[in-house]
């Protein structure tokens, strides 16, 4: 099978493995979808050098393939894997890391907390940007019929990352929520929000970014290039401000704004990741009775919860899509995507 493995220094090979064959409790995929993520670019632009063991990740074996959103159909299931569970055709997404299984974090589908370390897919375990993709069959999440490959794709990360926060931060059709940065996961949290029923004010440095939000459900839009998003929003909160706000911009000037325009007794949800935080502690936080919640992707329960979410509220998750490209325009595809200018890409297989 063919496979995109990162070399660093923005290269890639799309290298010819053999097709992996399952262990007793490992099912293999059928890719159909493999979503490029922006978390995707350190490690495609990461040096030669670059030790895995600076993230606190384990060191791979040897040369990973990536793609950490997959997406696809079982073409092989281990002799350990129940029948009844899983069948050859069964359409799945995969929740993206595999640990130890047995402690707290895995048992309760928080595979990314394991205490023995995880492995990511497409970071350093094989990954969904290839042919097949051999994984724990635990780590299966199942894909609702009415849903695309590329859905399921996007909800294997950026989507369901989104929804992780927004139900962690209890959003209901009673509030506004303020959304820095318009991205792949700020879009996805536009729709997501809408589709609860809650007010959305959609921010972004971008006018093309904001007005795509416009487009995906956002009741308001900012341009935070021309005017003062938390002035903005006190006016369109009749000088309250928001209930809700979260950022996804990743930056210290996102967090910033997501926490000073929050209204009394808010909540700000913090889904971006790197930087920093700066606050004004008093006025921002303690006497606001501000909560400040950090929310890192999601359980294997909140993935298939996400997409029951977005196929019963029929939105429009493949909308989030600019790009659509073949594995063998890996290279293009990545060259594009590192220009951060689209929006989201995947590769259909």
């Amino acid at each position: 099978m063919r496979g995109v493995v990162f070399t660093g220094e923005r290269q890639l090979d799309i290298t010819t493995v053999p097709d992996p064959a399952p262990g007793p409790t490992e099912i293999v995929l059928e890719m159909k979808a493999s979503g490029l993520c922006g978390s995707d670019l350190k490690f495609y632009r990461r040096p030669k050098e670059f030790k895995f063991m600076s993230l606190g990740l384990k060191e791979p074996d040897g040369p990973v393939i990536a793609g950490h959103e997959p997406c696809g159909v079982i073409a092989d299931i281990g002799r350990d894997v129940p029948r009844s569970q899983w069948s050859r055709g069964d359409r799945v997404m995969v929740h993206h890391y595999a640990g130890c299984t047995v402690c707290p974090h895995c048992r309760t589908g928080w595979t990314q907390m394991c205490v023995e370390g995880a492995t990511v897919f497409g970071v350093n375990g094989n990954g969904g940007h290839a042919t097949y993709m051999k994984v724990p069959a635990s780590t299966l999440v199942r894909l609702p019929d009415p849903l695309s490959f590329a859905t399921g794709a996007a909800i294997s990360c950026g989507t369901g990352t989104a929804f992780g926060a927004l139900v962690r931060m209890n959003v209901t059709a009673r509030d506004t929520v303020v959304i820095i940065g318009q991205g792949p996961v700020g879009l996805s949290g536009t729709q997501l929000a809408a589709a609860m029923g809650a007010r959305v004010i959609a921010v972004d440095i971008s006018p093309e970014r904001a007005r795509r939000a416009g487009e995906l459900g956002a009741h308001e839009t900012i341009d935070a290039s021309s005017e003062d998003p938390v002035e903005r929003v006190r006016e369109l909160t009749g000088g309250v401000g928001a209930s809700r706000t979260m950022d996804t911009s990743g930056t210290a000037a996102g967090r910033s704004v997501a926490v000073r325009c929050a209204a009394p007794w808010g909540v700000t949800g913090l889904v971006g990741e790197g930087g920093t935080l700066t606050v004004d502690v008093s006025p921002d936080v303690l006497r606001k009775q501000l909560t400040i919640l950090g929310s890192w992707t999601f359980s294997t329960v909140g993935q298939a919860d996400c997409a029951q979410f977005v196929a019963r509220h029929d939105i429009a998750v493949d909308q989030l899509f600019s790009d659509r490209w073949s594995l063998d325009e890996a290279e293009a595809a990545y060259v594009k995507f590192d220009g951060q200018a689209s929006g989201k890409a995947v590769f259909l297989m």
